[in-house]
């Protein structure tokens, strides 16, 4: 049947737009504070940064327009063909693009240099859509997440392969969504952990347990590993007798040992959590198989996988990552003061935000900025330009008018009539927080710096007519939500 015609101009969401014009023009001034220097301050002239930006919103203004034309059914059949074609241009600019900054992601059309990472994400999210769309999908089958899954590691692997592991890192942004989507929480479980474990055996590793031959970290995350296989029983069983048994058995053993470690002979009593990891894993399988609950080897196999993550974490942090790279999780992780090098951008961007106080100093009046401290000040550090130059509140008005959209689009996510317009939906609002979260994040120091633009702010094309797409995408598909075939 075919499908009614739509009045776009109607049932478009113009708070939306609003709000998404707001971030732009707030973009652009600060760009300009970023960007302008002392001697020339043509804010309108192509030639400079404001005035490439302004040719960018234009553009965006009229492909977020174009977007809007095109009908949803039309992105619901044809998301594969786009996926894979995008798929095709990330790999083609792997062996085409020139080196940037020791990455190869930029493919120069002429006067324009655009970075197909960005139209990435708006692909990988009809796909994704269309996916899990599927009426035989189901969340909590293995082999269904694993290819949802694969449909955003694919373009994450060949970014990777690009040299640009901050821009891959937003795609793990789809795992919110397909937690959404009913996804165990097993999964991102797994994801925080990870992290947890990798910062905790890093920071701490150095550090000795008193004169006990044996490194606080390594403890410590064994510790947390015992703590979260009891409860993960508990969780799945309600059964008492069974919880307590491996409470007991691995945290009761590791605080005997301590104790004689303490009082009596000092020995490394991180090999007698592995000792008790490995025997309660051992005893939770057994008791899957007399219970009939084969859901139990799931925590046997999080335990042990653990553990041999946590051991292999050393070896990949000083035999995998660039020299670069270590010095920057140092320093976010307070084990290296290097305010010259690696954290330099971030010193510097912290003296901008504090010098701006509750008011700021005004338009074009700040002098970090002004002065260039701060690198990459108009792209991914350019939150620190509205700290400096609008202060606390600027700050606050620009993280409200984020919130506000975040907000909205969560709304008109959960407002869709369809599966593939709410997971496309949800991708948006997973995608612009991962982004914001992360940016802000490294402005402060309290991320490590990945290099990714704040959305609809940094300056540049890709990013912003990348964030464009995918949101004019979900507006046009929120248009048709009560359209029928």
């Amino acid at each position: 049947m075919e499908r009614r015609s739509v009045d776009i101009i109607g049932k478009l969401d113009w708070f939306t737009v609003l709000v998404v014009v707001a971030i732009m023009v707030c973009g652009w001034f600060s760009i300009c504070g970023a960007s302008a220097n002392l001697e020339n301050q043509d804010l309108f002239s192509f030639a400079t940064r404001p005035g490439k930006q302004l040719v960018w919103i234009l553009c965006a203004f009229v492909l977020g327009a174009v977007m809007l034309l095109i009908t949803q059914n039309f992105y619901n059949s044809y998301a594969y063909i786009v996926y894979i074609l995008l798929l095709l241009l990330l790999l083609v600019t792997i062996f085409v693009a020139k080196d940037t900054k020791g990455s190869r992601s930029w493919l120069n059309l002429g006067p324009v240099s655009l970075q197909p990472a960005e139209f990435a994400k708006f692909a990988t999210a009809l796909a994704l859509a269309k996916f899990v769309d599927r009426f035989d999908f189901n969340p909590l089958n293995l082999r269904d997440i694993l290819k949802a899954c694969a449909i955003f590691v694919i373009p994450m692997f060949l970014i990777v392969c690009q040299n640009e592991t901050g821009s891959a890192l937003v795609y793990l942004a789809f795992l919110l969504v397909m937690y959404r989507e009913g996804m165990t929480g097993s999964v991102l479980l797994t994801g925080f952990c990870a992290i947890l474990f990798f910062v905790l055996e890093i920071k701490f590793s150095p550090v000795s347990f008193g004169s006990q031959p044996f490194q606080v970290g390594t403890w410590l995350v064994l510790t947390i590993i015992q703590l979260i296989e009891t409860l993960m029983i508990w969780k799945m069983s309600k059964n008492r007798s069974l919880s307590l048994t491996v409470l007991g058995v691995g945290l009761g053993g590791m605080l005997i040992g301590l104790s004689v470690s303490l009082s009596m002979v000092p020995f490394n009593v991180t090999w007698l959590q592995v000792g008790l990891i490995i025997v309660t894993s051992i005893y939770i399988v057994f008791r899957s198989f007399k219970d009939i609950a084969r859901k139990y080897i799931l925590v046997a196999v999080f335990a042990i996988g653990s553990v041999c993550y946590l051991f292999s974490v050393n070896y990949a942090f000083n035999d995998i990552l660039q020299p670069h790279q270590r010095t920057r999780i140092n320093v976010i992780l307070g084990l290296e003061d290097d305010p010259k090098g690696a954290g330099y951008n971030v010193n510097q961007s912290l003296i901008a935000i504090g010098s701006g106080g509750l008011t700021g100093k005004g338009f074009m009046k700040g002098t970090q900025t002004k002065l260039k401290y701060v690198p990459e000040q108009d792209t991914d550090f350019i939150f620190c330009t509205v700290g400096e130059e609008q202060g606390f509140k600027g700050s606050v008005f620009v993280l409200l008018l984020y919130l506000s959209l975040l907000l909205r689009l969560i709304v008109l996510a959960e407002r869709q009539s369809s599966v593939f317009g709410r997971v496309y939906g949800y991708s948006v609002v997973c995608i612009l927080l991962f982004h914001l979260f992360i940016n802000i994040g490294m402005v402060l120091g309290i991320t490590p710096v990945i290099g990714i633009p704040l959305p609809f702010f940094s300056y540049g094309g890709s990013s912003l007519w990348g964030f464009t797409i995918l949101l004019s995408v979900f507006l046009r598909i929120d248009c048709e939500r009560t359209t029928s075939y």
